[in-house]
């Protein structure tokens, strides 16, 4: 076992494999990226209490070792606000093979991974998320702040195959590109939008309770459509998604192609757009298929 405390910026070379790394801490900006190079962690700022690296059994951890005094409601907020920062901070980039799976947390400040294909879990209480081309199952959730995820949610090297979780209480959610089987994505005061490429075979669901909702898929998706609103109204590019419901609970429904995967989209104050994109367009983001021109509702 390597054990390193740091309470200046410096670089640090690791020796050995890295399987997976875990990371928390109090206020700071992580960046984490997976690389063909050594695992290497570089401090750029770090705070007075310092920070604590260890890199055993392939586990590489780095993480602030805050007391309990941090956790208490009104003393520790004061404390928080005037030392807790001073203290508690790090600004820390980290390079690890590609394969890692990671676990990264961050009480105040902001994430960043990416091309780790081993899956990800990561917590933010107070900042921003943002996930570029990570493979596997992951899970990204946020209190205030928003979450950006790029390419993100297929299995490593065998295409789609992965999961995708995203949720925030306060702030909006940005999919694009993912291949994700499994889409789920929730904000209670936000908007929600998706671009996805793989919607065959695929559970995607989003829900807002005060936003509104706009989901992209190729104009071939075999999916089974079930769009829901109660203070709003929908709209969609695809003639087979018809209107019904109500006066207060408004929906749109009907089958994409063959029907084989499923898009739920719900908002209770808020309205929700189904567009269309050019089968076979990856890259094409301003085509004239991208209106929402149809209203169900």
């Amino acid at each position: 076992m390597s054990t390193w405390f740091i309470d200046h910026p410096q670089r640090l070379s690791l020796e050995g494999d890295v399987t997976h790394v875990e990371v928390w801490f109090a206020h700071g900006r992580l960046n984490v990226v997976g690389t063909d190079g050594p695992p290497r962690v570089e401090i750029g700022k770090v705070g007075r209490k310092g920070l604590t690296v260890r890199h055993e059994g392939g586990v590489l951890s780095i993480r602030h070792d805050v007391k309990g005094r941090l956790w208490t409601v009104w003393s520790g907020a004061f404390w928080w606000l005037f030392k807790g920062r001073q203290n508690y901070q790090a600004d820390v980039s980290v390079a690890v093979p590609r394969k890692v799976s990671a676990s990264l947390g961050v009480l105040s400040g902001s994430v960043v991974a990416s091309g780790v294909q081993g899956g990800a879990t990561v917590d933010v209480t107070s900042g921003s998320i943002t996930l570029m081309g990570v493979d596997g199952s992951v899970r990204a959730k946020t209190i205030s702040g928003s979450i950006e995820a790029l390419g993100v949610g297929g299995d490593a090297g065998r295409g789609a195959g992965g999961e995708l979780t995203a949720e925030t209480v306060s702030g909006e959610i940005t999919i694009a590109d993912s291949s994700a089987r499994r889409v789920l994505a929730r904000t209670i005061s936000g908007a929600i939008t998706c671009d996805l490429d793989n919607p065959r075979a695929s559970d995607i669901r989003l829900d807002t309770t005060s936003g509104e909702i706009t989901v992209r898929v190729p104009e071939d998706a075999d999916l089974v459509v079930d769009l829901n609103v109660t203070s709003g109204r929908i709209t969609s590019a695809f003639p087979q998604v018809r209107s019904g419901g109500g006066p207060v609970l408004r929906s749109g429904q009907g089958p994409l192609g063959a029907g084989s995967g499923a898009l739920h989209a719900y908002a209770i104050s808020g309205h929700v757009n189904l567009l269309a994109r050019p089968a076979g367009d990856d890259h094409d983001r301003g085509d004239d298929h991208d209106r929402g021109d149809e209203e169900t509702s």
